[in-house]
């Protein structure tokens, strides 16, 4: 039985049309994720299911009957929390239940209120303020408030989007326990392929806007529970995925760059192309050299604290050819972000040294470039004007037309060719984050260092980014580092897959070399028949390999 219907839905603001002809049928007891881009209209389908706004055309029917507004049957989380900070989690969860529930005792609203806590893992801090919660607690108050009005139905907006990696699995986890425990109706809007994977009964896509529409359903036929390692080795769940990848990327996750074909790049070295020191040049053959194009040596940093040092690298050995890409995994606190911040030269190093194209790593300097995770624009600049700082810097010695061409070429290559006189004020994060690649590219690096760059972006914008660095760094093939968290990334951009042990006193705990030809892309890693068991052999590390003996890196 239908428990909700959308029948010819569309939404209009202004000129804009978000949603076109939205056809939907949603059983009872159903667990359905919605996947869609940044800007397709999730969140204008969520409150329309919600009520919370109504549609130009068509209809929203709940058990057959029109929504005219929001009601108690319909219960929402959304990605931001929208806590009452001066309440506690207790008070929070009880203004909804008291809201819903006004015909029922106190008492019996107490039990409510309590029941929901519990439910989600929050009895032992019930009389906590918001302030004194993790990002994830706050947004089990959100599930709590939500459970406590017995609704029908779930409309969960995002809600695991701005938690990190290893909260979001365990939250994954308990709203897969909670459906199974109650079987009520959830619709998850996502832009996470996996977490449909590991939650839907159905996924079913949104396709890019404007005008959005919904794309054809995949039916999820894996047993539950679904374990997140175990699903790794299904031949269902590969094929799955594979098949609603490569729909999205269909759709518009692969949209191509501007190509720039028609920019010319002019012919011209920067400054930092610096041959390396007489002495070094006659000690080694060029070929040696490239093999040993960076070096980490023995490579220590350790900060005073109140309960005195605490190493957080402990001897970091490695060494990396000339044009090779390097990818840095490991859990938050491992030392990832430290060895890149000792490497660009923006924190000293304890013990041991490094060395890049013949010449000691001492501070920081044009020769290496940095994209951070928040790309650092100065917001009342151009686009261009941001990456022409630094190509003013490292080409001096060119004329005003060549650096003009410089400029504009990377911003073209990263699809940006229509949009770089737009202040950085005005970008999406996913603009500017572009404009952070198409600065570190156009300083002609020696080495390209990469802070986890795509992080505070939703997966399908990743994947778009991901992409676009791929293409650029094909064409160029600068030496570069990449720091990451996520498995997939470290596989796709890299030539060897460096795994830290858990801090304090980090090192290498392991190196993989990673065997898939290049060009990659998404589709392609996904269809390389090594591609899962070097995907088994990551997490098998981080969820359990981590705390072994060290592997000495070549």
């Amino acid at each position: 039985m239908a428990i909700l219907e959308l029948k010819g839905v569309s939404k209009s603001y202004g000129a804009t049309n978000v949603l076109r002809d939205i056809d939907l049928t949603i059983a009872e007891g159903e667990f359905v994720a919605i996947v869609g881009f940044s800007g397709s209209g999730k969140t204008t389908l969520v409150n329309l299911i919600g009520g919370l706004t109504m549609p130009d055309s068509g209809a929203v029917l709940m058990r057959g009957a029109p929504v005219r507004g929001p009601g108690p049957e319909r219960g929402v989380v959304f990605q931001s929390y929208s806590l009452m900070p001066w309440l506690s989690v207790k008070e929070n969860v009880a203004l909804a239940v008291d809201a819903v529930h006004s015909g029922k005792t106190a008492s019996e609203r107490g039990v409510l209120t309590r029941r929901a806590v519990e439910t989600v893992g929050l009895g032992h801090a019930t009389d906590r303020r918001p302030k004194e919660l993790s990002g994830g607690m706050r947004q089990r108050v959100g599930f709590a408030r939500a459970l406590a009005m017995s609704p029908d139905m779930l409309l969960l907006d995002e809600p695991l989007s701005a938690l990190d990696a290893l909260t979001r699995a365990k939250l994954q986890d308990e709203i897969e326990a909670i459906w199974r425990k109650d079987r009520k109706t959830v619709i998850l809007i996502t832009n996470d392929v996996d977490e449909a994977i590991l939650l839907a009964d159905r996924i079913i896509p949104l396709t890019p806007g404007p005008g959005a529409t919904l794309g054809p359903a995949f039916t999820v036929d894996l047993p539950r529970p679904r374990d997140r390692t175990a699903v790794n080795h299904d031949p269902d769940f590969k094929r799955l995925r594979a098949e609603v990848t490569a729909y999205l990327m269909n759709a518009g996750i692969a949209r191509a760059a501007a190509t720039g074909e028609d920019l010319p790049l002019p012919d011209i070295r920067p400054i930092t192309a610096s041959e390396p020191p007489k002495a070094y040049r006659a000690a080694q053959a060029s070929s040696v050299a490239d093999e040993r194009y960076l070096e980490f040596t023995r490579l220590t940093k350790t900060f005073a604290t109140p309960k005195g040092p605490l190493t957080i690298v402990d001897g970091f050995d490695l060494k990396m050819r000339k044009g090779e890409f390097i990818s840095l995994i490991g859990h938050s606190g491992c030392g990832k972000s430290t060895v890149l911040s000792m490497v660009a030269g923006l924190a000293d190093v304890t013990s041991g040294g490094i060395v890049l194209d013949g010449k000691e790593v001492s501070t920081a300097g044009p020769d290496r470039a940095v994209v951070f995770q928040a790309p650092s624009l100065f917001p009342w600049l151009t686009a261009y004007e941001n990456v022409m700082l630094g190509v003013e810097r490292v080409y001096p010695h060119a004329k005003r037309a060549e650096r003009a061409d410089i400029v504009r070429y990377y911003l073209a290559r990263v699809g940006l060719g229509d949009s770089m006189d737009k202040k950085a004020s005005e970008l999406s994060n996913g603009m500017k984050q572009r404009v952070g690649i198409a600065r570190a590219f156009a300083l002609s690096p020696k080495l390209l260092l990469l802070d986890e760059p795509f992080g505070m972006l939703d997966s399908l914008t990743r994947w778009e980014l991901q992409e676009v660095l791929m293409e650029v760094w094909a064409r160029t093939q600068v030496t570069a580092v990449c720091v990451t968290h996520d498995v997939d990334e470290a596989l796709l951009l890299a030539d060897r897959v460096v795994m830290m042990t858990n801090g304090p006193n980090a090192r290498i705990g392991h190196v993989l070399k990673v065997d898939i030809p290049r060009p990659r892309t998404r589709q392609s890693l996904l269809e390389h028949p090594r591609y899962y068991e070097y995907r088994a052999e990551l997490l098998d590390f981080l969820e359990g390999g981590h705390h072994g003996a060290p592997k000495k890196a070549a």
